[in-house]
């Protein structure tokens, strides 16, 4: 007895097998450092216009006047003041810059603005979404790109999926955005 159920096939336009998945296509050194230095004016902009004037009438002021350091029994009051100013600074800058890229790539977007503008967006080896977590996990793993004197990040030059050393630690690719489509984008 013959087999009267046939297979669907592509003779009139419509194909019911899966898709092959396309292969993602990687985005390279200079297109992420044109990223970062796309985030990098925005959070500069954006701690000068709502964090400095929260902070200065707080009480902190990050300008340094060198007249001080001319009368020497204020110079002590005026250096420990001026470091005190630049570890709260640097706190303030680290907790938003984590708050930032931990938010934008575990969101929809799976991009930062600066990703968002070159067409690029984190994701997870699967080429899935990443949660908060593993987006944190990068951001703090980036820690370690940087003090290996940067290799982490050269790393992304040379590596096969463009991976730096933040990147295989969290276990995240960052891909360009028409190379792969996620049913997160259906939703």
């Amino acid at each position: 007895m013959e087999n009267s159920w046939a297979t669907p096939t592509n003779e009139g336009g419509n194909d019911f097998s899966p898709s092959p998945s396309k292969q993602p296509l990687y985005a390279g050194f200079w297109l992420r450092v044109v990223a970062a230095l796309v985030d990098g004016i925005i959070m500069r902009i954006f701690m000068a216009i709502v964090f400095s004037p929260i902070l200065r009438v707080l009480g902190y002021d990050f300008s340094f006047d060198p007249s001080i350091l001319e009368a020497e029994e204020d110079m002590d009051i005026a250096l420990t003041a001026l470091i005190e100013n630049l570890m709260f600074s640097s706190a303030i800058n680290f907790l938003v810059g984590w708050l930032y890229y931990a938010y934008m790539e575990s969101s929809a977007k799976q991009a930062t603005f600066g990703k968002q503008a070159l067409g690029i967006k984190v994701t997870d080896t699967s080429l899935e979404r990443i949660d908060f977590s593993k987006a944190t996990m990068r951001y703090f793993s980036k820690i370690l790109s940087g003090i290996t004197l940067g290799i982490g990040y050269l790393m992304v030059a040379f590596t096969d999926k463009s991976q730096g050393l933040h990147d295989i630690i969290a276990g995240t690719l960052v891909v360009k955005k028409e190379s792969v489509t996620t049913e997160s984008e259906y939703v």
